[in-house]
């Protein structure tokens, strides 16, 4: 069974950079593809940006193009996305979720096996 944690959310202002981290354990990650999704309240968990296993491919939400960038170091284990200008609306909880054979490189969430339990990202001056 793979675990993910999600962890780096806090409170930055607007403008602001922040990275957030998806660590695995328990499984190694080199298989899987990793997304990072977020709910903000009252609103449906969207998909912000996903990618391959190798990292060869990734994939952004057009809100975020631009501005968020999905790495990930398999070596560690861990996915990152690095938030920069951040903005008001970016406001949300954060999840990252792993993706196997039913993976193909979008926010479906059925593509998805396993996910975190999310980390606050609050945009705010």
């Amino acid at each position: 069974q793979l675990q993910l944690v999600e962890s780096g959310g806090g409170l930055v202002q607007p403008g602001g950079s922040l990275r957030l981290s998806c660590v695995a354990s328990a499984r190694s990650l080199d298989y899987y593809g990793i997304g990072w999704f977020r709910q903000a309240p009252g609103k449906e968990r969207e998909g912000v940006s996903c990618i391959s296993s190798s990292g060869g491919y990734t994939f952004y939400s057009d809100s975020v193009k631009g501005r968020f960038t999905i790495s990930r170091d398999n070596a560690k284990n861990t996915v990152y996305l690095q938030i920069n200008s951040a903005k008001p609306e970016d406001t949300a909880v954060y999840y990252c979720a792993a993706g196997w054979r039913e993976w193909s490189g979008g926010f479906g969430e059925d593509e998805y096996d396993y996910w975190g339990q999310g980390t606050q990202v609050t945009v705010s001056s």
